[in-house]
This record gives C-alpha cells, sequence and structure tokens, in this order.
C-alpha cells in the first residue's frame, strides 16, 4: 500500500512576537491607538497548510512532498532556509512575485488575531501541482482555499478541477479550510456554490466550526457569534448544529466530514458504505467501521500553553497519520486531538509535535484529564472504554 502523502496549498511565514505571560496583559490594553507594548523576541516559522501539516506530518514519520508557491522575495529565501534544502526542491518559485507572510498576535490565554498576505498563494492554480508525484501518494491533501484567489474565483472552478484530477488517479482527497475575510472578496463569493462543486472530489473534509458554518449558514454564524458575546463563539454552538452541516456537507459528496470545535473537540461524521468504497489508495481496511458514524471527542487540558498557532493543522495531521496508518474512528480522534495538545503547548506551530513512537504511548495513557465539550444531551452516550461520545446518528 502506498503510504506517501502529498500536502499542498497554502504557504506562508509566520512571524510570531512574543508577549508577556503578565496577567495584567489584555487585549483591551495591547489594541489602543498610541499605546506602547513592550514585547520579547519575535519567532519566525513557516506556516499555512504546507508547513504546519506537512511537516507535523513529517515529524511524525509519515513520507511527506510539500507542494507550495513562493516569491523569489527575502521572505520567499527565508521559507526555502526554514523547511530545508531538500524539502524546499518541490516548492515553486516565481520570479517577481512576493511571498505569502503573516503576523500571527497570540496573547495569552486567549486566540490568535492575524494579518495576513496572500501574495504568490492567490496566483496558484491546477497547473501547479505535480501530478506525476501526486500519482505515487495514497493521499492528496489541500489546504486554505479561502486565502487562495483562484481557487474560490469563478465559484470554485479551478479547486473543482485539480480535486477532480487527482481522483481520477485514484488518489484520496482531503480539504482543510481557513476563516474567509468577511471585508475581503474570499468572504463574499458564494461558497456553497464552491462546495458543491468541490465536494462530490473530496473524501476527508476537515473545516473548523465557525468557519463552515459561515460559509453554509451564514444566519446560524451571526446567532452564535452574537450569543456568546466576548467569549469564544465556539461554545455558543449546539450538536445538532454539526449534525445538520455535516448532513449537508455529506449531501454534496464529502465522504467523511471532521469539524474542529476548538477547546470542545472534534465531531466525525461519515457516509454510508457505498460512498466510502470510492475512496481510493487510503481507504479503510474496515470500511463498515467507518460507516455511518456520528462522534464527538474532547479535547485533553493544557497546564503550559504557549499559542493556538497551527493548532487545526497539527489536529488534521494526526487524523490523516492515523487515518493512513488504518486506526479505527475513536482511535483516530484521540490521535488527533493528542498532536493538537502538543502543539498548542509550544509558541510555534511544530517544536512542540513529538514522533509517532511517542503518540502512541500517550494514547495508552486513559488517565489524561479533558476539557469539557460543553453540552448536556441524553441522546449522546459516553464511552469509557473508547473515551468519545456516541452522537445519535452513530451506527456503531
Amino acid at each position: 500500500m502506498k503510504t506517501k502523502i502529498m500536502v499542498a496549498g497554502h504557504l506562508c511565514l509566520d512571524i510570531t512576537p512574543k508577549f508577556s505571560d503578565s496577567a495584567s496583559l489584555n487585549v483591551g490594553e495591547v489594541f489602543v491607538p498610541g499605546h506602547l507594548t513592550n514585547i520579547g523576541d519575535a519567532v519566525l516559522s513557516t506556516g499555512g497548510t504546507v508547513s504546519n501539516t506537512g511537516l507535523a506530518l513529517d515529524r511524525m514519520g509519515v513520507d511527506v512532498v510539500l507542494n507550495g508557491k513562493i516569491g523569489d522575495d527575502e521572505f520567499g529565501a527565508i521559507i526555502q532556509t526554514k523547511i530545508g534544502a531538500d524539502r524546499a526542491k518541490a516548492l515553486k518559485v516565481v520570479r517577481g512575485q512576493s511571498s505569502s507572510y503573516t503576523i500571527v498576535l497570540a496573547l495569552p490565554g486567549v486566540d490568535r488575531f492575524v494579518l495576513h498576505n496572500p501574495a504568490a498563494n492567490d496566483t496558484f492554480g491546477p497547473e501547479d501541482i505535480d501530478y506525476g508525484v501526486v500519482k505515487e501518494c495514497s493521499l492528496f491533501h489541500f489546504g486554505y482555499p479561502t486565502l487562495m484567489k483562484r481557487m474560490y474565483e469563478n465559484d470554485g472552478e479551478e479547486l473543482a478541477v485539480m480535486l477532480k484530477r487527482v481522483k481520477e488517479l485514484s488518489v484520496t482527497t482531503s480539504l482543510d479550510m481557513a476563516m474567509p475575510d468577511p471585508s475581503a472578496r474570499s468572504g463574499q463569493v458564494d461558497w456553497m456554490k464552491i462546495l458543491k462543486k468541490s465536494l462530490p472530489y473530496v473524501d476527508i473534509f476537515m473545516p473548523s466550526l465557525e468557519e463552515i458554518t459561515f460559509m453554509v449558514d451564514r444566519n446560524l454564524f451571526e446567532k452564535r457569534k452574537s450569543q456568546q458575546k466576548d467569549q469564544d463563539p465556539v461554545w455558543a454552538y449546539k450538536p445538532e448544529d454539526c449534525n445538520a452541516i455535516s448532513e449537508t456537507l455529506i449531501s454534496l459528496g464529502a465522504k467523511i466530514v471532521l469539524i474542529k470545535c476548538g477547546i470542545r473537540g472534534l465531531y466525525l461524521r461519515t457516509a454510508g458504505s457505498t460512498q466510502l468504497s470510492s475512496i481510493g489508495h487510503a481507504s479503510p481496511g474496515d470500511i463498515e467501521s467507518w460507516s455511518e458514524r456520528e462522534l464527538w471527542a474532547a479535547t485533553f487540558q493544557v497546564n503550559n500553553f504557549g499559542s493556538a498557532l497551527g493548532a487545526g493543522d497539527a489536529t488534521i495531521a494526526g487524523f490523516l497519520c492515523a487515518f493512513i496508518h488504518d486506526f479505527l474512528p475513536e482511535n483516530s480522534l484521540q490521535i488527533a486531538n493528542l498532536v493538537g495538545w502538543q502543539n498548542v503547548q509550544a509558541i510555534d506551530a511544530l517544536s512542540g509535535i513529538g514522533n509517532w513512537q511517542g503518540i502512541m504511548e500517550l494514547l495508552g495513557d486513559k488517565n489524561r484529564l479533558r476539557n469539557p465539550v460543553g453540552f448536556n444531551d441524553d441522546r449522546w452516550i459516553y464511552s469509557e472504554n473508547h473515551q468519545v461520545y456516541y452522537g445519535p446518528f452513530d451506527k456503531r
């Protein structure tokens, strides 16, 4: 069986200043016009799906090919240095273009603020994929079309073309999103039209709860956002929101839907065995164990929080690694949460992530404390043995 994974799509340079851990530091004090806030050294690291998910998979021992696009500028040179000469060989360097960069403001105790310039990512198209290499892979993971202009223009025509071409090679496809900017073009396009074109060619779809609600049900998105006020809006969502959204996504063609719910954990919903049988090279050995499933897995408590930078990407890397190793859904979710747990203990996206052997040792510890899932619904049954909640639509 092929085990190589190509990770393609969004790639940038992350610039992350360090903030004091002082309890007196808060958002209201930092973002005041004319106010000076002393900060520490800046951490320079590569970011985006190609780096965060790709290099996390590499740290876990997966044979990974990176497929991204950068400019021939100073930021591009830094990206190549950070990724390493061997891995950077697969990147496309375009003369005269700027490389994408992100300024990440990760204040202690709150979610990060992100200032982003898409640059070369906006010019990424289907022709930038090396399909000869894709053919050697079991799985193709693409990330952040919401931050890549050609991927969402024309109702996502080029995104669909790219995914269709990969599927024609019998390679399993995986897709991740990022929150569109409501004030920019990416936040104003019709994402339902884009999903209708793309999801028939997506086997594993892994958006976050807020971003996918923004795309498929804007009224619900605004309602939940207003209900939570100054706290993380993810706490306002209900399990039935995930159920309704996942049903929509599966009806559009997705085979496995993994919704990242932040600190509340991971929600998994899968299609039936007929749909799952078309997954391709990375297909599970036991299709029935993945068929018509609905699970929720809580995240693990963190004592030494660094930042949430790349947490979703790391979680995805954990899930994909478990998936290609043919773990069942219950343990795949635990592994995904463990890698996310490792990630948030460091200020950057990668340094906290350990090797596969270490993750397997962590998996055996069933006494690790978990965060609350934030719902009390007797239709969801908790399993002490598997340490997941089984939903009302789970056909275990």
